[in-house]
């Protein structure tokens, strides 16, 4: 586990109902990456236009990617892999220094992405419940990522989270990340990637 990469985990952990079902199904792949596409540009996922620019009924979609926040919720957490593979890959080899620069990388790259910030403007509430909540299929996978993360430390000698585990501590790292990278919906502070970065460092200091 200690050398595979962050996306490859992401992708793995946890998966929702409408991963395996894009996993299997022609039509859900075509229909998500459609919307997936959508939503890079910058636009607002309709699912009545989505429908029809598949040239299907909106009973076909649903049946296909679910209702419009298992789709939004599979779209942010399918470019989330590549985002936590980059912070991977760029992050420290072992120890503390690792976990901080996954974090690190992570929530930076989130503050500065134009299409999430696009979606946190347009539908702030939606975004925060589908990102933030205990129900949230994203913060899920993200929480379980970071226990991924911190348990090959842990087993590798490199840290020790205690007297946290490493799923409790990984809960803590996910909800200081999400403070930062929500901030402006939060607290109406602006997203402050270094504030953030010294927070992680802070937290998991020796």
């Amino acid at each position: 586990m200690r050398n595979e990469p962050l996306g490859t985990l992401g992708s793995t952990l946890v998966p929702s109902a409408l991963a395996a079902r894009l996993e299997a199904h022609g039509d859900s792949q075509r229909a998500f990456r459609s919307a997936r596409r959508a939503f890079i540009d910058g636009a607002r996922i309709d699912m009545g236009s989505l429908a029809a620019s598949l040239g299907v009924d909106r009973t076909s979609l649903f049946r296909w990617v679910g209702n419009r926040d298992q789709l939004l919720s599979e779209i942010l957490w399918s470019l989330a892999v590549p985002t936590l593979d980059a912070a991977g890959r760029a992050a420290a080899p072992s120890g503390a220094a690792r976990i901080v620069d996954v974090l690190d990388h992570f929530t930076a790259d989130l503050i500065r992405a134009p299409y999430f910030r696009a979606f946190l403007t347009r539908e702030p509430t939606r975004a925060l419940r589908l990102l933030t909540t205990t129900d949230s299929d994203v913060q899920r996978r993200f929480v379980a990522v970071m226990t991924a993360v911190i348990a090959s430390e842990q087993d590798a000698g490199a840290f020790d989270p205690a007297p946290l585990s490493a799923e409790e501590l990984a809960r803590l790292l996910v909800r200081v990340s999400e403070s930062f990278t929500y901030a402006d919906l939060i607290s109406g502070e602006t997203p402050d990637p270094e504030r953030a970065r010294t927070t992680f460092e802070y937290i998991l200091r020796p």
